[in-house]
């Protein structure tokens, strides 16, 4: 398990409510520049021009953020 910023984990949690906020109610600018703003902050950290971006390290933090902004990962299915 790789180790995140907290910052950059703190982002990714605020980027997965206001996903789920903006999907309840579509139209919203407000969340949608939110959204925008989390996603630049998330996209250009510094921690990824240290470690480089790897689908593993996107797919770990995805999950840390929605584990986070109180929603349960989806259940991963080996070998079925």
């Amino acid at each position: 398990m790789r180790r995140f910023p907290d910052d950059l984990v703190q982002a990714q949690q605020e980027w997965s409510a206001t996903y789920r906020r903006l999907a309840e109610r579509p139209g919203r600018t407000e969340l949608r520049r939110r959204l925008y703003r989390l996603s630049t902050a998330v996209l250009f950290h510094p921690y990824w021009q240290e470690r480089g971006r790897t689908p593993a390290a996107w797919a770990e933090l995805r999950t840390l953020g929605r584990e986070g902004s109180g929603r349960r990962p989806a259940a991963v299915v080996v070998g079925g």
